[in-house]
């Protein structure tokens, strides 16, 4: 399922959709009015399904099948009559990210940056708190009083689904409720003491969305391609199989020492392509437009204007 958070008016809360094909197009299911007809009482909100487990996907996906494009009159809007938010627009805790897990993102940065050359042997893990995150389309602020080094960073992002602790790595992919993409937005000139979360944390500072691709569609997230481009010209090209460490490996490392919990959420890092590892390096100022794309997920669009 690709499931959205998405706003009906400019007046109305966000709502928990599915992405749904009918007859005549691509419409957004509100999946509280359409279990009301169906007779399941499904919630309002992302987080309060991602909450139910497992067993809520599957109810879901098996009553979006039989209805098979022909849905009860009002709980189906045309995607293009909504207006999409982030998929979790407020989340309960910090979101987890992994520093330098691309083997040419560490060349790069250690070239431009004052982190090792050497591979990392544990995932390196900081945070961006819940304000970061903005919605597709939203711009982001660049505040010149605070930075003149404003990157770019497309990631895969890893919903956790299920509560994890301690769990094993050939285990840890059944805790993650589906993916989406992430715009990990650096601020290189705002690190203190080695510490990324200002550079990483600012307001605006991570894009997130169009959607959350449920983990039954990604069996294998080790297989995505995943690019960025700056006015249209690319900088960032890979796939997500050169991670030094994948997505199981993320999870199973965080949950030896902190408890994930239903919709945390992991940007699993970038690949090689940032703005400080260019030559001359080149950052981001107003008027600037970014585009991020996880393939089988979505893309993001986002202006940079000035604060």
């Amino acid at each position: 399922m690709r499931l959205v958070t998405y706003r009906a008016n400019v007046e109305a809360e966000g709502r928990l959709g599915a992405i749904v094909s009918g007859h005549g197009g691509e419409y957004v299911l509100d999946l509280e009015l359409f279990g009301e007809e169906m007779g399941v009482p499904f919630p309002a909100t992302m987080l309060e399904f991602i909450d139910l487990g497992p067993q809520a996907i599957a109810i879901a996906t098996a009553l979006i099948s039989d209805a098979d494009g022909l849905f009860p009159l009002g709980t189906a809007i045309p995607f293009a009559n909504v207006t999409l938010l982030a998929p979790i627009p407020r989340p309960r805790k910090n979101i987890f990210g992994i520093g330098l897990n691309y083997t040419e993102h560490v060349a790069e940065s250690a070239k431009s940056l004052d982190t090792s050359a050497e591979l990392p042997r544990q995932p390196v893990i900081f945070s961006k708190p819940p304000t970061s995150v903005i919605a597709p389309g939203e711009p982001i602020r660049h505040n010149a009083e605070i930075t003149q080094q404003l990157d770019w960073e497309v990631e895969l992002a890893a919903i956790i689904g299920t509560k994890a602790k301690g769990v094993a790595r050939e285990d840890a992919l059944a805790y993650v409720f589906g993916y989406t993409v992430c715009i990990d937005m650096s601020a290189r000139d705002c690190r203190r003491a080695g510490q990324w979360i200002y550079s990483k944390g600012q307001d605006t500072f991570a894009p997130m969305g169009p959607c959350i691709v449920t983990a039954d569609e990604i069996p294998d997230p080790q297989t995505l391609d995943l690019s960025l481009t700056v006015n249209g010209v690319t900088k960032q090209s890979s796939n997500t199989a050169f991670m030094l460490f994948k997505v199981d490996e993320l999870v199973a490392d965080i949950s030896q020492g902190i408890t994930l919990e239903p919709g945390d959420i992991i940007a699993t890092g970038t690949p090689a392509g940032v703005g400080a590892g260019m030559d001359p390096q080149e950052w981001l100022w107003p008027g600037d437009t970014i585009v991020a794309t996880v393939a089988g997920i979505g893309t993001l669009t986002h202006p940079i204007v000035k604060a």
